[in-house]
């Protein structure tokens, strides 16, 4: 989904490149992504830990600075300086994974919220904005939680008021980092229900940061798929999850009691990002190259770097796979239970 002059947030040929500690390799965390949030759309972006995601997220958001590459926001260049990077963050917000760990426990709910009102010299009524803001993240009335301090919240009511504190600047986009990792079942649909109403009231956008595909699944209208620092597979989230075409896609969502297929193992840990294995960077723990069905393209997997994929937004299914691309029967008739 894009707005009319192409998506809200546009990240091309994105690298970070962490140098290495005495004399070790750098570590290619993120490798040549291309990605877009569109006005008023969620995108989820998975993968296992270690894979990416969060370094991704923060690059997107000026956090981290890339190695090479660009951020755009509707089509202008992120910049780096000071002022640049404060304007922008009015705009793009940072929600994290574990609300305690992300408000001060000496501040009062208000001034937690109220914290980025004042670094931005906020002019107008504080404690309106502030009472908005809550009342937006489902806490109510907001003038109840206004003394009270982290510690005396449940968790639920914790991760509402970050990200109340992320919706009192009247953001355009949300980057949320497992924003419910650290809840019970039960508060986890209460916050992805609070995002989706967001996203319908207010217009938002948000890029959710997760491994949880079944997360993905309820909650995002495209779905990345991360791998070694690269996007494997990107698409409308109902094609991408009912029908995988990246082996590794495949594995992810085998695992899933939902999806009625046989669990698939991947052998070994992902491999080290200062050591980029050549060809394919998933060919060592691809179960398909592994059961002899990628014979055909198995040299390739194995010798041949697979081109950065176009990320524009149009929500077209693109996949960095020799066998998948290759048009098999194997790699396009694969069918997954739905999630």
């Amino acid at each position: 989904m894009t707005t009319a002059t192409g998506p809200l947030l546009s990240a091309r040929g994105l690298r970070v490149v962490f140098p290495g500690r005495r004399g070790a390799a750098p570590a290619h965390a993120v490798d040549g992504v291309d990605l877009d949030v569109g006005a008023g759309e969620i995108v989820a972006l998975v993968g296992e830990s270690g894979c990416g995601k969060t370094t991704l997220a923060r690059s997107l958001l000026g956090l981290v600075r890339p190695t090479s590459g660009t951020v755009s926001f509707e089509g202008h260049p992120l910049g780096y300086s000071a002022g640049a990077l404060k304007a922008y963050r009015k705009r793009a917000q940072l929600v994290l994974q574990d609300p305690s760990g992300s408000l001060n426990p000496r501040h009062t709910v208000y001034d937690a919220v109220a914290e980025g009102l004042r670094v931005h010299g906020y002019a107008g009524d504080e404690r309106a904005a502030v009472a908005g803001a809550l009342a937006r993240a489902g806490l109510r009335p907001p003038e109840r939680f206004f003394l009270r301090y982290p510690h005396e919240l449940s968790g639920g009511q914790r991760q509402r008021v970050v990200i109340a504190g992320a919706l009192v600047l009247e953001p355009e986009l949300l980057v949320a980092d497992e924003p419910v990792a650290s809840l019970d079942a039960s508060v986890r649909g209460e916050i992805l229900a609070l995002l989706l109403r967001l996203r319908d009231e207010l217009g938002l956008s948000a890029l959710v940061v997760t491994h949880d595909l079944g997360l993905a699944w309820n909650i995002a209208d495209r779905v990345a798929v991360m791998y070694l620092g690269r996007v494997v597979e990107c698409g409308p989230v109902e094609s991408v999850l009912t029908r995988p075409r990246h082996p590794y896609t495949q594995a992810l969502l085998s695992v899933l009691p939902e999806s009625g297929a046989d669990p698939v193992v991947l052998t070994g840990e992902p491999p080290d990002p200062s050591r980029v294995p050549s060809g394919c960077r998933f060919h060592a723990r691809c179960q398909v190259l592994a059961s002899g069905r990628a014979s055909a393209v198995a040299h390739r997997c194995r010798t041949e770097d697979l081109p950065v994929l176009p990320g524009d937004g149009t929500g077209e299914r693109t996949v960095a796979c020799h066998w998948a691309t290759k048009g098999t029967e194997g790699a396009e008739g694969t069918t997954q239970g739905t999630v």
